[in-house]
């Protein structure tokens, strides 16, 4: 009866486990905008999970999120940022639009794909779109913070430097939810 009573307890156990797992991955992984990120994933060419996880950790995919310094949206884009891409992609622009989450997601994987192709290194383009394209351009060419003038050794913003990191391991979780 112990044995049963044992192996009962631990099942018990591990099912709450599991429970609280899941509540903690919803919480802090959430899946929102699925179909439109594989969507603007395949139509712009960039990774699904890295799109998810700029999402995730630009605003934890909040709508209506609007940054101290005015970046707004699902991938918090500022709106020049916003205006000057939607012009490039000929798509309509208005500041109420950022606030639609397909819309945001849109412009924002575009940008991605952008600065992907523009960089050509994932790490320096996630700078960039942290940071902005000009100041990732000064860095790369300055020997402190660049040996090649295409990859980073040294990132100066530490916001930048913490933002690379949680945008990785929001990805480490999402490259298996995303395939």
């Amino acid at each position: 009866m112990k044995t049963f009573f044992s192996i009962f307890s631990l099942i018990i156990l591990a099912i709450i486990l599991i429970f609280l797992l899941n509540c903690f991955n919803a919480y802090f992984y959430p899946m929102k905008y699925k179909d439109e990120i594989y969507n603007f994933s395949s139509k712009y060419q960039v990774n699904a999970a890295l799109i998810a996880s700029v999402a995730n950790t630009e605003s934890n995919f909040k709508e209506t999120s609007i940054s101290k310094r005015g970046a707004v949206g699902v991938m918090q884009i500022m709106p020049q940022t916003a205006q000057w891409l939607a012009k490039k992609m000929k798509v309509e622009y208005s500041d109420d639009l950022l606030l639609d989450g397909e819309y945001n997601i849109m412009i924002g994987s575009y940008y991605l794909s952008y600065l992907l192709n523009y960089f050509e290194n994932e790490k320096v383009a996630l700078c960039a779109y942290n940071a902005g394209q000009g100041n990732v351009s000064e860095w790369l060419k300055n020997t402190e913070y660049s040996e090649d003038g295409k990859t980073l050794k040294k990132i100066p913003f530490e916001e930048t430097k913490n933002y690379i990191n949680k945008v990785y391991k929001n990805y480490n979780y999402y490259k298996n939810k995303y395939k």
